[in-house]
């Protein structure tokens, strides 16, 4: 989608200059792991229109392969617009009707899909129509590479009624579900992280979220917990698709379950930290740092938990080589 954002953190009709690039969950991550050094292709549809151009320019410009971007020329590219405001931001969507809200099941034959280690998808994707809806499950269902599924609960987008079953149903065919406590406990009445893994136990890695409070991998019988950093929050939309990024980056790289946590974690504080829905992914060195440095330094935050004796770290996912 393409996203019209004020220069600086003030309501839209306050804003003395309004800039215009691409936003989106899926687009977020791939943008974000190309700027981790990953090859990352985004596959989806754009009108035949400036906001498209601007979509697929800025992708590009961010390292993203988008050869696997159809142009729509009968429907418009999704807009949506950020309002900052101290009680905290709001977004409008314009994507009736939009050109990715047209994609299908055959996307999931496209080459860029086919030839992927990994595929990343969001709960918004299904929420944007039947046909989105089919394409999610085909994705989920088919011969296609290991699946990420980040439930990104958007309310606004599923009739009444709908959302719990189906994310819920999506998420347990899934090889890797990030899913926020809160919206969790929203959508399907789970207060804790434990509860939500007790109701999505067949899932092979599963991340609950809880803001400040940190990040929970759960994968078979093991938990590993660790705590987020304090970061000075300018506006909070985009960071969890940085977590997302960060958090399979790491998987990619081979990092055990609290590196895969931390990279997550330096990430979305980044993103934080901006108005827009990207920042610039950690340097090296950066990374490095929040990787080998133990949480104890911080004495109100619990270190990660060690995995139970003699249980070695497994993958986190198999992978074809080729891109995410």
């Amino acid at each position: 989608m393409a996203l019209l954002v004020p220069s600086g953190p003030l309501p839209l009709e306050e804003a003395p200059h309004v800039s215009v690039t691409a936003a989106g969950a899926e687009s977020n991550v791939a943008c974000t792991l190309a700027g981790l050094g990953h090859s990352a292709a985004w596959v989806s549809a754009v009108g035949d229109d400036p906001f498209g151009r601007v979509v697929t320019r800025t992708l590009a410009e961010r390292g993203v392969d988008v050869s696997g971007v159809r142009v729509d020329p009968d429907r418009p590219t999704g807009l949506l617009a950020k309002d900052p405001r101290p009680s905290g931001s709001t977004v409008h969507y314009y994507r009736s009707g939009s050109a990715a809200s047209a994609l299908g099941p055959d996307t999931a034959d496209t080459p860029a899909v086919r030839g992927a280690g990994l595929v990343h998808l969001s709960g918004i994707t299904p929420a944007l129509s039947p046909a989105c809806g089919a394409l999610a499950e085909r994705l989920l269902t088919g011969p296609a590479p290991p699946v990420s599924f980040d439930v990104n609960h958007r309310a606004r987008l599923w009739p009444p009624g709908r959302a719990a079953g189906r994310l819920l149903e999506l998420a347990r065919l899934a090889d890797v579900v990030l899913v926020g406590r809160d919206e969790a406990e929203e959508l399907w009445g789970t207060a804790t992280a434990p509860q939500v893994r007790a109701l999505l136990p067949e899932v092979p890695r599963l991340v609950v979220k809880d803001a400040e409070r940190g990040a929970t991998e759960f994968s078979g019988e093991r938990a590993v917990h660790v705590p987020s950093p304090a970061v000075e929050v300018v506006e909070p939309v985009g960071a969890g698709d940085a977590f997302a990024a960060g958090y399979l980056a790491g998987g990619l790289r081979g990092l055990d379950t609290a590196g895969r946590l931390r990279l997550g974690h330096l990430c979305a504080g980044r993103v934080l930290r901006v108005v827009g829905d990207l920042a610039a992914p950690p340097r090296d060195g950066q990374g490095e740092a929040v990787l080998v440095e133990p949480h104890e330094r911080r004495g109100d935050r619990a270190p990660a938990q060690p995995a139970p004796a003699g249980e070695r770290e497994e993958e986190p996912w198999r992978t074809q080589r080729g891109k995410a």
